[in-house]
């Protein structure tokens, strides 16, 4: 971590939040650390995904509140009917809250099937936090999944 001081005003860099390629992620500074996880399958099948996911806090520190993003590569159709705390965000994103997760806890499954436009060969499925109740987590590589799924009606596991 570097501090530097700006006009008077104190600046907090993370450096080891940053990932390389070009692209970094700002990471909070001065939350309680927790460590969020999705793991589950999607299947895609004529058009059709079923998506199924459990999120896990791995601790040490409970969260208060979190969100999933789930993007995918492909457009989905207008009428959605999504479960419960999912809300359609933009033409291939959903958002799902996942609530409180105590430390070292597992929380509810999420299940869904969407329809996608058209009837693709396969789909990108991106699953990231976008909320985390003011946690930091620092190992974000289990917080962030790519799926290929292929249009083979065999589950893709995460």
């Amino acid at each position: 971590m570097r501090v530097l001081a700006v006009w008077g005003a104190v600046a907090v860099v993370a450096a080891a939040g940053l990932v390389g390629g070009g692209g970094g992620t700002a990471v909070a500074v001065g939350g309680p650390e927790a460590d969020l996880a999705y793991h589950g399958a999607a299947s895609l099948a004529g058009g059709r995904v079923d998506l199924r996911f459990t999120p896990r806090n791995h601790g040490p520190a409970a969260v208060p509140d979190a969100t999933v993003r789930l993007r995918w590569s492909e457009p989905l159709e207008d009428l959605l009917t999504l479960p419960d705390g999912c809300a359609r965000a933009e033409e291939r994103v959903v958002l799902c809250r996942v609530g409180a997760l105590g430390a070292d806890a597992v929380g509810e499954r999420v299940e869904m099937r969407v329809r996608l436009v058209g009837v693709p060969s396969e789909v990108l499925l991106e699953i990231d936090t976008v909320w985390n109740g003011g946690t930091v987590d620092l190992n974000r590589a289990n917080d962030r999944q790519r799926v290929l799924v292929l249009d083979s009606g065999d589950e893709y596991y995460f």
